[in-house]
Formats: structure tokens, sequence, C-alpha cells
């Protein structure tokens, strides 16, 4: 069953996800050799608090932290704590933040500084597929319309 939304629950969820955007920029251009992923980790929730958001994940089911950060070929919903990230690696993040009581939620993966060429391309398919999947999200489309673009 389709629950359909008012604007206004709309508009909240849009705050939400524009939060989780900020945050995933603020990310985007704080990852570089050096930092560990809990400084991440306490960036994103700062940055989540000041946009009067609240992390999703921090709690949840126990988890600690306010994001998941995943270093080269770590499962994903990675713990971020003290591992330090070195140049060459890739770091997925995934973010959530309440704002209004709707939950916004995206993940990205990272390059810290200059990266193999496998994984650049990674990277580079992966964003690829998500813009297909992005431009056939349109009213009048069916799920299967969009997975299949991304595949």
């Amino acid at each position: 069953m389709i629950i359909l939304k008012t604007p206004d629950e709309i508009a909240r969820m849009r705050r939400a996800g524009a939060l989780v955007g900020r945050v995933l920029e603020v990310l985007r251009e704080s990852v570089r050799p050096g930092v560990s992923t809990g400084w991440l980790d306490r960036l994103a929730e700062n940055t989540i608090r000041e946009g009067s958001g609240v992390p999703s994940f921090k709690g949840y089911r126990g988890f600690p932290a306010s994001i998941c950060a995943s270093v080269n070929d770590e499962i994903i919903h990675g713990i971020p704590g003290g591992r330090i990230l070195v140049e060459g690696d890739i770091v997925s993040v995934d973010v959530g933040a309440i704002v209004d009581g709707y939950h916004g939620d995206a993940a990205v993966t990272l390059g810290v500084g200059a990266v193999a060429p496998e994984a650049e391309r990674l990277m580079q398919v992966t964003s690829e597929s998500l813009d297909a999947g992005i431009a056939n999200a349109r009213p009048g489309r069916r799920l299967g319309d969009i997975g299949s673009a991304v595949q």
C-alpha cells in the first residue's frame, strides 16, 4: 500500500534530505590522509545537530556512532573509531539524520587523496548508476524502472 504524503510532510522530508546532503558535502571536503573515521563521525554529528537534526543511527539498536564508515574492503555499516585514513584508501560513509520527525539517509564513497585507477573507476560507475536511477525516478514510473536504470 502506498501512503501519500501531504505537501507539509514532503517539505519535512526534503529538509531531512537536505541536511544529510550538507553533512555529506562537509565530509567530502574533510576526507584526507591523516584523519580518523572517529573524527569524521564527530564532525558529522556536530553538523547534524547544528542543522537542528538528530543522528538517526546513534543509539539505534546500540549502534555507537552517528555515521557508518567502511574503509576499503570492509563490509558496510562499519563503526567509526581510531582508524586513520591513508593516501589511496576509499571510504564509504553512510549518514542518517532526523529532522521534524522524518529521516534523511544517504551514502557516498570517497577517495582519500590519489586512489588506484580501479577504485576511481568503481566510484565513477556507481555514481553514474545512481544518476541513472535518479533520472528515472519520475511520476508514473515503477520501482522496477529505477532498478533497471541503475543496473
